[in-house]
């Protein structure tokens, strides 16, 4: 019997969660995502800080946000000599609810690419999904560039992005759990809340299956994994990003996995069609409250590693 990567790889497509373009070659991803918090650790090991201070060197006297881009691009590029699909490429998250800005760090992320023979159908522009977030990656998609709308919580966000034509989803199973069992406290109780009871995992399942029941055409791809039941519970869904630690567990398993998402089950179930407007929107994300406060834990942290990562520059 196949093991169980091998074994999801014929019902998903599997995308290394990584800035580690060494590790990518065992476990033959299609697809590679990065972010400020992946790439900060990555630039702070032997084998990658040459990229940072190469990078650097070749850019002096440039702005500060440009050399950053040209940095992540520079890890873009080498992440594209291993994996043969895209690459996830992040706007710096403290542009989050700057749309013009947005925009203006994606065209120029493109552009890099571009100069470097990079076709755009190979990169993704990760931007947060607030409202402004999704507002400018709805104009990209315009000009034919495709964006990863991250740090997801909720059905609210999905439905937007759906509606705006964005190209892929990532929504965060891994955080969505760790909120629950904070919350819960001393009443949690795992082996209950495992699989496809897990609150993260019904939060991709519902997403999945609302927009295979209306063809919309965003791709879904399950994020921020704490462990590997959580992967085996969303084995169908369109794109699972996972570390190279759950990879490698992955490869390890040899049990048989079962298909746990299906988009033709999805079509024949009775799922109302739904839409929000920007008041509509700002609502229903304030009646949620782990993704309120996991989207604006999401920001502040990516924000502190991206100026870590400014830090490091101009050191």
């Amino acid at each position: 019997m196949m093991n169980q990567l091998d074994q999801l790889k014929s019902l998903t497509t599997v995308v290394a969660d990584t800035g580690n373009f060494l590790q990518l070659a065992q476990f033959a991803p299609r697809d590679a995502t990065t972010n400020p918090s992946l790439i900060l650790k990555a630039v702070q090991s032997p084998d990658y800080a040459p990229l940072l201070t190469d990078t650097v060197a070749a850019h002096q006297g440039l702005a500060l946000d440009e050399i950053v881009d040209r940095v992540l691009v520079r890890f873009g590029l080498e992440i594209l000599k291993v994996v043969p699909g895209r690459v996830s490429t992040e706007v710096d998250a403290r542009l989050s609810f700057d749309k013009a800005a947005t925009l203006a760090r994606a065209r120029r992320i493109i552009g890099l690419y571009e100069a470097a023979g990079i076709a755009r159908e190979r990169v993704l522009i990760k931007i947060a999904s607030t409202w402004e977030g999704i507002q400018a990656a709805r104009e990209l998609e315009l000009e034919g560039i495709h964006c990863n709308l991250t740090l997801l919580f909720s059905f609210c966000q999905a439905v937007a992005c759906g509606e705006a034509g964005i190209q892929l989803i990532s929504p965060f199973v891994g955080r969505i759990y760790d909120w629950y069992k904070k919350s819960a406290g001393p009443a949690w109780d795992e082996a209950a809340m495992a699989g496809a009871n897990d609150p993260g995992v019904k939060s991709v399942a519902q997403i999945f299956s609302y927009y295979k029941k209306h063809d919309i055409r965003t791709e879904v791809m399950g994020a921020s994994f704490r462990n590997v039941g959580q992967i085996q519970a969303l084995a169908g869904c369109d794109l699972l990003t996972i570390s190279p630690d759950l990879l490698a567990q992955l490869q390890q398993l040899d049990a048989a996995l079962p298909l746990a998402l299906d988009a033709d089950a999805a079509k024949r179930l009775d799922l109302a069609e739904v839409s929000f407007d920007e008041a509509a929107f700002r609502f229903a994300l304030n009646q949620d409250a782990m993704a309120t406060e996991k989207l604006a834990e999401g920001i502040r942290l990516f924000a502190v590693d991206s100026a870590k990562l400014d830090q490091m520059i101009v050191s």
